[in-house]
């Protein structure tokens, strides 16, 4: 199943996407059920209620504006860095270098504002006045169904609601400026997400692949699997103590290929498009402006 948050005739929208992905059908949800996008849906069935009905013909998916799945989440998301292997060792040079070690023992968590979240083609406004080395992460996020505290590794994908797509997008001046991450990566459109979440039944977020075009040029390729921390793991380190809820996003780390590991580091300009696209998942496409 895959679950859209859409804007049509002027409203916000959710609705079921056509096993091909070229329709939508609205769920008979309130107005303000929808304006919490795939949320409310996914908290009612860990409540243990039914799937609301669809209502109306199916329009084209082409002729809506699609918005993040969970455009309203209800608390920061979860993030974690440096997660793929070859990422870890491309930053080895960076001012990360002297938290390297650590990385193999423990992830790195941070979070993002709710309020950075956009739409899967929303444009993202570089703040030039503060920043000079904007960046892009692609990323699988997980989308948690069923809450839970001190989840164990061995139950933690049967808490796996579905995924979507992000970019975990990074000022990493101000990343470094303050010494730890939320500031550089909490900016207003900060994190484009979509273009929909597909449901654990039919993706397997574990065997998956990432990939990053900047102006059409690949820059990051690389499959889940090579994660230092598997989905399982993030699951039950972030739930250590911390009750997670239905609809929690949890970014799962991006592959090599970041600007800011390039040799020299190349950072976003206003007028750079970025498409992330995951098997299985679809495809975001930002410009920045």
């Amino acid at each position: 199943m895959r679950i859209a948050t859409y804007i049509a005739e002027n409203r916000r929208q959710v609705g079921l996407v056509s096993a091909d992905g070229q329709t939508l059908t609205a769920f008979d949800v309130s107005t303000e059920e929808a304006r919490r996008g795939a949320l409310g849906i996914i908290e009612s069935l860990a409540a243990g209620k039914p799937l609301p009905a669809t209502a109306g013909k199916p329009v084209a998916v082409s002729s809506v504006t699609l918005d993040a799945p969970i455009p309203l989440p209800r608390r920061n998301v979860w993030c974690v860095g440096r997660n793929y292997h070859a990422h870890a060792k491309e930053l080895q040079t960076s001012v990360f270098k002297d938290n390297a070690a650590r990385t193999d023992e423990w992830p790195i968590v941070f979070t993002k504002v709710p309020e950075c979240v956009v739409g899967p083609h929303a444009e993202v406004h570089v703040p030039s006045e503060v920043s000079r080395q904007i960046d892009y992460e692609a990323e699988l996020a997980v989308i948690i169904g069923k809450g839970g505290k001190n989840i164990t590794r061995d139950a933690a994908l049967d808490h796996v609601f579905g995924y979507t797509v992000v970019n975990d997008v990074t000022a990493r001046d101000v990343q470094m400026r303050h010494g730890q991450w939320d500031m550089g990566k909490s900016f207003d459109t900060f994190c484009p997400m979509g273009p929909w979440i597909v449901t654990a039944d039919e993706l397997d977020g574990t065997r998956t692949r990432v990939r990053c075009w900047v102006n059409g040029e690949l820059r990051q390729d690389g499959p889940v699997e090579n994660m230092i921390f598997d989905i399982p793991a993030l699951i039950e380190t972030i739930s250590r103590g911390i009750t997670l809820y239905p609809g929690d996003i949890i970014a799962t780390g991006t592959p090599a290929g970041v600007g800011m590991g390039m040799k020299p580091p190349q950072y976003l300009q206003a007028g750079d498009v970025v498409k992330v696209e995951i098997d299985g998942l679809g495809s975001i496409e930002n410009r920045f402006v």
